[in-house]
Parts: structure tokens; sequence; C-alpha cells
């Protein structure tokens, strides 16, 4: 059962990979020219059964030789080769199998090798020439269409291969831009519901204590708590479809929001001016980050934003006076650091920490740097 289900897969095909088309099942009907012989000379029962038992022994061979290459096509080839040595004695249409032969040469992938082996199979139909009794209409086919289709058939491998590998390297391409592009969403969503998240706690714990002694303050938090969570819900979804345009300014005024329902003062110092796209959402979401770490760790109560234009360079500064670390203690890079640092080397700007009754952040990009 299992042989008559392989047998069946086998003669359904494909028999040939399917990218090189129909091409290949016509070039067998050049073996017509194998009876050109028999219209002028009458075959035995003999020779009519060698035909038959020949081409039983070419399709599946030639066929099969599509698959394979370099030296695991190598007994396919001689096979076809010898097939036109032991015919072309008795009949000059085995010209054909030495066209096939040269044609095959292209299994090789090394292009000097694949000529050399074009110029061997030539070499032999010229040395079998004296035993075949019309030499003319024997090696004349040989040289005049064996060389072109050999030459042809390497150029076209060689083609089909470079687009393979092109289409290979796309893939590898795309899979790339697929796992940076989750990169992006993972950093995007780390800062957007971090920083979000940690103002509703600051707002829910706020109206929590409003509850009892001013009920309308509380109603207003709980607004300001449905209105932020409803934007991160928003911001959310443009995160991840990659088009998100929330602005420097509209980042600024969060911040604001957020540092005032904790208590925290803040000086502003931002310069007006026109930003790039890209630059402007590195810029914002570094603002995002610094000021969710001020919220969570610092315990700051007073924290400066500035940001100046200055030689070129758009510079972010972002200061809190919050707690010190202690005596050579260093700065934890989370996720947020770390993917704030990577988008500032996508742009070639530069991250600095540094700790001082504080921590104070400094974040270069250069203006003409991006797109």
């Amino acid at each position: 059962m299992g042989i008559q289900h392989s047998l069946a897969a086998t003669l359904r095909g494909p028999w040939v990979p399917p990218a090189l088309g129909k091409a290949p099942y016509m070039w067998t009907l050049s073996l017509m020219f194998m009876l050109w012989k028999y219209a002028y000379v009458r075959p035995g029962a003999l020779e009519l059964a060698l035909l038959a038992l020949t081409l039983l022994v070419f399709f599946p061979v030639y066929f099969n030789s599509f698959w394979h290459s370099n030296l695991k096509a190598m007994p396919q080839l001689l096979v076809v080769l010898m097939l036109g040595v032991l015919w072309a004695p008795y009949n000059p249409g085995a010209s054909n199998f030495f066209i096939f032969a040269a044609a095959m040469c292209a299994r090789i992938e090394r292009r000097r090798y694949a000529y050399l082996g074009i110029a061997l199979v030539l070499l032999c139909a010229c040395l079998i020439t004296p035993y075949v009794s019309l030499k003319i209409n024997f090696l004349v086919p040989v040289l005049i269409v064996g060389a072109p289709v050999g030459v042809a058939a390497i150029v076209e491998e060689s083609l089909r291969r470079s687009r393979l590998q092109l289409m290979h390297k796309q893939e590898e391409v795309a899979h790339i831009a697929r796992i940076a592009e989750r990169e992006r969403i993972s950093r995007d969503l780390h800062d957007l519901l971090g920083h979000t998240l940690s103002m509703i706690t600051l707002k829910a714990e706020l109206a929590g204590k409003l509850l009892e002694r001013d009920p309308q303050a509380c109603r207003s938090e709980i607004r300001d708590i449905e209105q932020t969570a409803r934007q991160a819900l928003s911001e959310v979804r443009s995160a991840v479809t990659g088009i998100r345009q929330t602005g420097f300014s509209h980042e600024l005024a969060t911040a604001r929001a957020s540092l005032a329902a904790a208590s925290v003062g803040l000086t502003e110092d931002v310069e007006p001016c026109a930003l790039p796209a890209t630059l402007e959402s590195v810029l914002s979401l570094a603002l995002r980050e610094a000021v969710t770490n001020i919220l969570r760790h610092a315990g700051a109560s007073h924290c400066e934003v500035r940001m100046s234009l200055e030689s070129g360079m758009v510079v972010l500064r972002v200061r809190d006076n919050g707690r010190a670390l202690p005596d050579g203690g260093a700065i934890e890079h989370g996720n947020g650091l770390r993917g704030m640092r990577e988008r500032v080397a996508a742009l070639g700007g530069r991250l600095a920490l540094r700790v001082d009754r504080g921590v104070a952040l400094e974040l270069s990009l250069p203006m003409g740097g991006v797109a």
C-alpha cells in the first residue's frame, strides 16, 4: 500500500521545481530526433525495445537531476552522457543526449567547473564521432546547439540562484525588521504604560484621601483618571501601529500634570524649535521615562526640564533633587533606560546620567542627523 501511494505521488509530480515552469518538459520533445533515422531505416524489434528502455531510464534521471546540484547531480549527468555514447554508433539522433548533458552542467554551482563540464561533454562527443556512421548529422548539432544551450543553462541557473539568495536575504531583512519593530513596540509600551499607570496610581491614592473630606475634588480626580486611561489606550494603539504623533509639548504638559499630582515642583526652560518627527518622538519618550523614574523612585520635591539648541545639537536636560544613591551606588539600568539608550544611539546621539543630589539626565541629538 505504501509503495502504491509513493508511486502515485511520484506520478502526480511535480517532476521539476515549480519555479522552472514548463520549459524542462518541453525540452524533452527534442528526443523526437532519435526517430529521424527510422524515416528511412526500418527498425528491428530489439532496437525498438532498447529505445523504449532508454527512454524509461532517461526521463526519471533527467527530471531527478533538477532537484540536485554539484556532486549529487553528477550521477544523473554521467548516465545521460553514457546513453549518448552507447547510442551514437547506431543513431545520430543520440546527439540530443550530449546536448542534455551539456545543459545539465548548469547543476554545478561554480561556473568555472560548469563550463569545464560542457567542454568535457563536447570533447566526449568529438572522441565518439569516428564510430558514428553519419558523422556530420551527429557532431554538428552537438557543437552548434550543445555549447550555446549549456552556456545559456548555466547563466539562467546562476540568475535563478541569485534570485533565491536575494529572496532569502529579503526574508532575513523582513525578519530582522519584525524583531526590531517588536522591540520598538515593547520599549514604547513600557514607557507609555509605566508613566501613565504611575500617574493613575497617584491620582487614585489622592482620590481615596479626598473621598471623605472633599467629594467634589474626589470626583474631579476620578474624571482625570478616566481621561488619562482613555488617552493611554489611544497612545498604546498608536504605538502598536507605529503612527503615534504626540509631540514634545504634549509630553511636557503631561509631565507637568503628573508632577503636580505628586506635589513635585517643576521648572521649565524649553527653547521653541521645529523638530523632526523621529527626533521629537525620542525626546518625548526620554522625558516620559525620566518623569516616570522621578515619580517612582526619586522621592524628589522639585524637577528641572531644560531643552536648547547647542551647536547643531538639541540638548534635553532633566534633573531632580531626590534621594542620593549610597556611596559607590550605581544607577540601575532597567528596560526603560536601555530602550532610551537604544533609541538615542540609533539617531547618533548621546545619553549621560549623573548622580549629584539627585539624578541628572542629559540627552543630545543631532538636528541634521535625522530625516
